[in-house]
């Protein structure tokens, strides 16, 4: 996808600006960034526990890679005013219906091609931190544009208040997943729902690593 220079350094300012209240002001930690490939079709599938996530995250990636999109679907009750469509657009937001989005599902076949995306699996915050079932339709999707798939953990951020100064907390990228086995079955429900099951034990897995793993929620 062709982005202009003037929107990707927009973005990437904005990104440096939420940076300095995130890591300075506060005490926001990344790490794992080098497992994040410079290129290609990139999936950053995180836990799901903050509101401040969707600022946070660029930040996280766009630190070590300036001048990208980091694209993200987001509810559409987020572009009903002008201004905040505006602004979300602009930083590499799109809307996205409750259900089956049909079109919302052929922009993300289309920006895994060769884009960098972040993805909750989950679909739904958890504030308490506890890590909810991924959706079978995220385990469709990396069947289909098979991109590079990050797992990504949140930490502690589901604790924090704006504005506020001194909040701890960490994103942490992992390595990437290996679904070749999967990609090897039948499309089928099924493998979907194997897909994104790994996922989300990876996803599992990281926040372990942190001390952060404080149970699945009930289905």
């Amino acid at each position: 996808m062709k982005v202009s220079l003037l929107r990707r350094v927009w973005v990437t300012f904005s990104a440096y600006v939420v940076g300095i209240y995130a890591s300075l002001l506060n005490r926001l930690e990344v790490r794992g960034g080098q497992f994040i490939p410079a290129s290609g079709g990139v999936l950053l599938a995180s836990n799901h526990i903050s509101a401040y996530e969707t600022i946070f995250l660029p930040w996280a990636v766009l630190r070590s890679h300036p001048l990208q999109m980091l694209w993200a679907p987001a509810k559409e009750e987020l572009f009903r005013k002008p201004f905040q469509r505006l602004i979300y657009s602009s930083w590499g937001a799109f809307p996205v219906r409750r259900g089956r989005d049909v079109k919302a599902g052929k922009v993300l076949n289309d920006l895994l091609q060769d884009q960098k995306v972040m993805l909750f699996p989950e679909g739904t915050r958890h504030k308490d931190g506890r890590l909810g079932q991924g959706n079978r339709g995220v385990g469709k999707l990396i069947f289909d544009t098979r991109p590079t798939v990050i797992p990504t953990a949140l930490v502690g951020l589901n604790h924090w208040r704006f504005p506020g100064l001194g909040a701890r907390g960490a994103i942490v990228f992992g390595s990437q997943i290996s679904f070749d086995d999967l990609f090897a079955l039948e499309d089928c429900k099924e493998t979907h729902q194997l897909i994104v099951e790994r996922l989300m034990d990876a996803i599992a897995a990281l926040l372990k690593q942190e001390g952060a793993y404080v149970g699945r929620a009930e289905k």
